[in-house]
């Protein structure tokens, strides 16, 4: 797994000489780029949006306009600068997702939600499909998914770049296309509005908090907001996002930034789907031969 944040990306020349054999019509090179970030495109949709289904249309959507962009790649700047670009414009400007639509607000609105749901035992084991410690990790991420929605998207987007995958400010900056330290307030606001909220409400922060994942089971599972028999986040996952981001973080000046993060950072990370047999119906199409005379 190649991490195209990371502040010295190696791979970058990589990506150019594919993208240059791509012009030149072959195939397999334009496979191997888009084969090669979209678990990235993938695994940030899915934290914008909250919902696999309308991840994968989005990482879609992005990957079709980087496909059809490519020939105006200029090598100006490093090709995941500017393919991340298109990324962070588009998960801005689509449409509000059923994940927003339903479970966006504030973190006020977010805990009337969780007080709703009555505190109840775990469920019987012999009834479930899947084995107790799988379901409350589903429960557990979840949940704070859920949480990630209650940032605006240019604060979640920020967040999921430099507090999830371990963006420096560099990087960051350079693909929000805002300023270092714009990057790093933006992101240290995030960090704050996500701690104040599980430090006085979520149970994996301090044990006598009112919330834990345990009480909450139950109740997601018989209302069908957790299906045990189809979980959105742990299936299909190569390994824990801190793994996958590679780079250890630097030690934070803050105690709460690493805390609250680290739980971010033990999410799976999702094998994305394979977007290529459905992109290779346009990479035939007349237009798209034009562009990079395919053979």
């Amino acid at each position: 797994m190649i991490n195209p944040f990371t502040e010295k990306y190696s791979t970058d020349k990589t990506d150019e000489i594919l993208i240059k054999e791509a012009l030149k019509g072959d195939k397999f090179s334009l496979e191997a780029l888009i084969r090669r970030h979209q678990d990235w495109v993938y695994n940030i949709a899915l934290r914008m949006v909250f919902n696999p289904e309308e991840a994968k249309d989005a990482t879609q959507e992005v990957l079709i306009k980087i496909i059809t962009k490519l020939s105006t790649f200029q090598g100006r700047s490093a090709f995941r600068t500017w393919a991340y670009r298109i990324v962070v414009n588009h998960v801005l400007n689509m449409k509000k997702s059923i994940g927003e639509t339903r479970h966006a607000g504030t973190f006020k609105d977010y805990w009337s939600s969780i007080e709703r749901t009555p505190d109840q035992d775990l469920p019987d084991p012999n009834s479930l499909p899947i084995d107790t410690p799988l379901l409350l990790n589903e429960v557990k991420t979840t949940c704070m998914f859920g949480m990630l929605l209650c940032l605006d998207r240019e604060q979640r987007l920020i967040y999921i770049l430099g507090g999830i995958f371990g963006v420096t400010d560099k990087v960051g900056s350079e693909i929000m296309q805002i300023t270092n330290a714009n990057f790093r307030q933006k992101l240290s606001r995030a960090r704050k509005d996500l701690y104040n909220f599980m430090n006085n409400k979520c149970g994996l922060v301090k044990e006598d908090n009112p919330c834990h994942c345990s009480k909450k089971t139950k109740a997601l599972v018989d209302s069908g907001y957790v299906n045990p028999a189809n979980l959105r986040f742990y299936n299909n996952y190569y390994y824990h996002t801190g793994q996958a981001a590679g780079e250890k973080l630097k030690e934070l000046n803050n105690y709460f930034d690493n805390k609250c993060q680290s739980f971010f950072r033990e999410h799976p990370f999702q094998k994305s789907p394979d977007f290529i047999d459905e992109l290779r119906v346009m990479i035939e199409s007349d237009d798209l031969k034009e562009i990079f005379n395919f053979h």
